[in-house]
């Protein structure tokens, strides 16, 4: 992609802004995408850092998989992203490493990094469920802040909408212009005097996704600290808000990966499953804890209990003793009665006269 610099209007607001996809630093250059996505990455680690230390997780291992789910994320990110749009990069083997252009799926981040992340705790013993919880919300910090890597780049867009906060620009015209027929303007000669003449503006997706994934780490921050229960929870609730979300913000977009020659989404497809296979993995453990409560392991997230709670379950505990010695004297009763009576001595006749 090369370097540019345009305005970009959005339709409720008279100003519009400049945005250019690259930062000149002097010395060198380097692009808005990849410096947005490396700052969503650090606020990411600066929090599960932050967590890690709370729940006494040992922050050398949990450098480890930082440093080995970051680098298998991009990774898998970009793997991803080639194997669903091959086209792109036919002909240009090298291309497939320049990764600043952009095409980084977020799913194929998530497994690679979340399969290198279980790996390093296999080796170096950490609660696995825990630091699922800690990568849950983590992830909605990096993606809500790298969703703007996409604005800088001025992809990510979505269909044609007549909202006040629709946005267009050179670029998205652009585009427009390439891909008449997926905004419905084939047979439209001249496209971007077409767009400018009809005040014509496209859903920010990015942007949607942006607050989607900002409000999931706030709801689930809330959930941390008030009611959760078990470990795994949260990236349970991740996998259900951010699949919800994902999957209707996919319907918007314009440039999706598709599964083959059909007209399926991956991204939907993907997301219906997280939040099926979520969603029914809360609920059976949610009822699981209800019916065998138990402390998280390294964290201390049950309140004091109140005199009134602590003679309630000390009643609860007498009862229970009671039913119990019940019980064993009831087994004891039963054998006693089925022992066999013993039979009386009988004198034999013959002896008795001698």
């Amino acid at each position: 992609m090369e370097a540019f610099t345009v305005p970009v209007h959005f339709a409720g607001i008279a100003k519009a802004f400049t945005v250019s996809n690259t930062l000149n630093l002097g010395f060198t250059t380097v692009r808005w995408y990849g410096v947005i996505i490396a700052f969503g990455l650090l606020l990411a680690a600066l929090f599960g850092g932050r967590i890690a230390y709370k729940w006494k997780i040992n922050l050398d291992k949990m450098v480890d998989v930082l440093l080995y789910g970051t680098i298998f994320g991009i990774i898998g990110a970009r793997a991803y992203y080639v194997i669903f749009r091959p086209e792109e990069f036919r002909g240009d083997f090298w291309s497939i490493f320049a990764i600043w252009n952009g095409g980084l799926a977020i799913y194929g981040g998530i497994i690679g990094g979340l399969l290198a992340a279980l790996v390093v705790c296999k080796v170096e013993r950490i609660n696995v469920r825990n630091l699922l919880d800690m990568v849950g919300m983590s992830l909605l910090i990096g993606q809500g802040i790298g969703r703007w890597g996409n604005f800088a780049n001025q992809e990510a867009f979505g269909t044609i909408t007549g909202k006040n906060w629709g946005m267009m620009s050179e670029i998205v015209a652009d585009y427009i212009a390439r891909n008449p027929k997926t905004f419905g303007l084939e047979g439209v000669e001249n496209i971007p005097q077409y767009i400018a003449d009809n005040n014509l503006y496209v859903h920010p997706t990015f942007f949607y996704e942006s607050v989607w994934c900002l409000v999931g780490f706030g709801l689930l921050y809330l959930i941390l600290r008030k009611w959760r229960t078990f470990s795994g929870e949260l990236f349970l609730c991740y996998g259900v808000w951010y699949g919800l979300g994902r999957m209707v913000i996919e319907g918007l977009r314009t440039d999706s990966l598709f599964i083959g020659d059909t007209s399926i989404r991956v991204s939907q497809a993907v997301s219906g499953a997280l939040v099926l296979v979520c969603l029914i993995l809360l609920i059976v453990f949610k009822i699981h804890f209800h019916r065998h409560p138990k402390p998280i392991e390294g964290v201390d997230y049950f309140p004091p209990k109140s005199e009134k709670e602590l003679a309630a379950e000390q009643r609860k505990q007498e009862r229970k003793a009671l039913r119990q010695k019940a019980k064993e004297m009831r087994i004891r009763d039963g054998r006693a009665t089925n022992r066999p009576t013993a039979v009386p001595f009988e004198e034999d006749e013959t002896d008795a006269d001698t």
